[in-house]
């Protein structure tokens, strides 16, 4: 009886026990909601904390991923609150009126992920956070942070993406040195001093550490001044500073004058030059000039050429007939910065990024350190200005989380520049593939497949439900990884600027992404085409390979078991995509295989909608969400282990 008795009192002890653990989030999540959510914005009611808004998974009863993005929260963090809840992997505050200091977190021992962007909090960087071992993630962009960037930021050994850019950090960069390290901005801040050239940082570019006008490396193309400046001793007092500055003050009103002597100079020779080429090439033909233009170096050059008077502006200029040219604008309220004008991005510095099938892509810096991507169509006379006009007004329309905006255009008699967002972190292609160009890639965690392709599904839904709109030229170097990695379309609706009678300079990879039927540049580009094209993009994810055959002639019904026998090599070598093999990662697999199958159908009329291919990859994901969140770490240091944790909207357009 007495034992009865014990067993009894044990097991009311065990279960008192284990409700103080599940109800301790919850009296943790209240009190932070009543210290930052005056608005009531947070709806949190019921007694299941894991269903609860913003509450993206838990794990044993415990909140592992916390996502309050947008909310209009405001106010300032308890670290007292916020460090009870000890099991967060997660943490996202991104969008939000917070203030005051970003809080000691040093509780967060399994904190993986953190996301403080877009608010206004102050004080120095958190040295709090170097103390988290399994951090990866910090974005703490576009606040009021100043004071150093701390050394101790080098002990923090699985880090992975830093975003501290839109800051007021000042001081001198830390070197850098965790090989884990795979994005990086610290741009917009006060940093000075020279980059360390770490192996590590040198494999970022200047856009990287733009915006810090006392920042400098070359091995970074930012260059160091070397002069040097004078010292003085106590034993050797600065007797003539009067004199010296005044000496310096006229030697800079100098150098200034000369400056715009010359510029002026310049710019008269390169309109006489232009005067010139034009007048010679009035007896020429039109596909002489057009070899011709395709020869010149950038498109801020080529522009210049097409538009000597191109200072005149962003709204100045003819109707694209006259060879003036005009910058156009498309209006929007998530815009950014716009207040460039057509001669700030003639005068810009262009970088090819690479050539394609309409035309080249370039990185332009204007002298502010502002940076857009500028495509250079290739037929400037096709279609028709009106036809032109009509089409990118429509394309420079949509706005969307899944897709890379389109800006503005310019237009000439011999010039047609499209001006887009510049994205730094890169394209799917260089995710998958890296910096080769062959097909030896390695397939991605199940996981990311699922969440790239709801990005790239959702994006390109949102482009079909434009009435007869299509993207015409989808394959995985035009799709860019945005400031939160998530995937964007870009080059959507490009190919209406495609001239069908001239030959194509397509790659073989670039014709197998397309649709058998729509092979042939003379047949109108389909909706129906775009989903093919997805599929292929599907079977990339889960491979690794370029389509550098066509699948469906090659492999046809054995398309799954070639699949499966490549992510099954990549095992063998030692990489694990497939998470040891577990049998609920299979099954996501092959759910995610079977609609790259629907999709690759080569009747058009088999081929499911994109509204139809979206709801079967989330139904995959809703599922994959649950074993994700009672799994364990898998290929640390992966990118596909960070981005499945990073937060994303949940507010999608169908």
């Amino acid at each position: 009886m007495r034992q009865n008795g014990c067993f009894f009192y044990r097991l009311c002890f065990l279960v008192i026990f284990f409700q103080c653990v599940f109800c301790g989030d919850k009296e943790s999540l209240l009190r932070l909601k009543s210290s930052i959510d005056p608005t009531n914005s947070l709806k949190w009611n019921g007694s299941d904390v894991c269903k609860w808004d913003g509450v993206k998974e838990c794990l044993n009863g415990r909140v592992s991923k916390l996502v309050l993005e947008n909310k209009n929260l405001q106010g300032t963090l308890d670290s007292r609150i916020l460090n009870e809840l000890d099991q967060i992997r997660v943490l996202s505050f991104k969008q939000n009126s917070l203030f005051g200091k970003i809080p000691n977190l040093s509780g967060l021992q399994n904190l993986k992920s953190l996301f403080l962007s877009f608010n206004n909090f102050s004080g120095d960087f958190p040295a709090s956070l170097t103390t988290l071992h399994r951090l990866k993630t910090i974005v703490l962009s576009s606040n009021q942070l100043s004071g150093d960037i701390p050394s101790s930021i080098l002990n923090v050994q699985r880090l992975y993406v830093l975003y501290l850019d839109n800051n007021r950090f000042t001081g001198k960069i830390p070197p850098l040195n965790q090989s884990s390290l795979k994005f990086l901005n610290l741009s917009s801040n006060q940093l000075s001093g020279q980059i360390p050239a770490t192996p590590v940082l040198v494999r970022f570019n200047s856009t990287s550490f733009s915006g810090n006008v006392d920042l400098c490396g070359d091995a970074f193309n930012i260059p160091c001044n070397i002069t040097p400046t004078p010292s003085f001793s106590p034993a050797n007092p600065p007797l003539t500073a009067g004199k010296s500055h005044r000496h310096r003050k006229i030697k800079k009103i100098a150098i200034i004058a000369g400056s715009v002597g010359g510029f002026l100079l310049l710019c008269l020779l390169v309109t006489l030059l232009a005067l010139c080429i034009k007048k010679t090439q009035k007896n020429k033909s039109p596909e002489t000039a057009t070899k011709k233009s395709e020869i010149a170096a950038a498109p801020p050059s080529a522009a210049g050429a097409a538009s000597s008077s191109g200072k005149t502006g962003d709204t100045s200029g003819d109707d694209g007939g006259g060879g003036i040219g005009k910058l156009v604008f498309f209006g929007g309220g998530d815009s950014p910065e716009m207040s460039y004008s057509l001669e700030d991005l003639l005068k810009a510095s262009a970088e090819t990024l690479g050539r394609g099938t309409v035309g080249s892509t370039y990185k332009a810096v204007m002298e502010s350190g502002f940076i857009v991507t500028v495509k250079r169509l290739k037929d400037a006379r096709y279609p028709r200005v009106e036809e032109f006009r009509r089409h990118v007004d429509v394309i420079g329309r949509l706005r969307h989380q899944n897709l890379v905006p389109l800006r503005a255009y310019f237009h000439a008699k011999e010039e047609r520049l499209l001006v887009y967002d510049y994205f730094p972190n890169g394209s799917l292609f260089s995710l998958i593939h890296g910096s080769r160009t062959s097909a030896g890639g390695k397939p991605l965690h199940w996981t990311s497949c699922l969440k790239i392709a709801e990005d790239l599904a959702t994006g390109l839904l949102y482009i079909h439900q434009n009435p007869g709109l299509t993207h015409g030229n989808l394959k995985s170097s035009n799709v860019l990884l945005g400031s939160d990695f998530e995937s964007c379309l870009t080059d959507y609706g490009l190919m209406t600027f495609r001239n069908p009678d001239y030959p194509e300079e397509a790659s073989a990879s670039s014709l197998f992404y397309r649709a058998p039927e729509c092979r042939d540049p003379r047949k109108p580009l389909t909706q129906q085409a775009d989903v093919y094209s997805f599929g292929v993009l599907l079977l990339e994810l889960l491979t690794g390979k370029t389509p550098f055959q066509d699948l469906v002639m090659e492999h046809g019904s054995d398309i799954p078991k070639w699949v499966k026998s490549v992510r099954e090599e990549e095992t063998e070598s030692g990489d694990e995509p497939t998470s040891s093999g577990n049998e609920a990662s299979e099954e996501k697999l092959t759910a995610l295989l079977n609609i790259a199958m629907a999709c690759i159908s080569l009747v058009p009329e088999n081929r499911p909608v994109m509204k139809e291919v979206l709801r079967m990859i989330r139904e995959t994901r809703a599922e994959a969400a649950i074993v994700s969140s009672n799994s364990s770490d898998h290929s640390p240091g992966r990118w596909s282990d960070t981005v499945q944790s990073l937060p994303r909207d949940e507010h999608l357009s169908i």
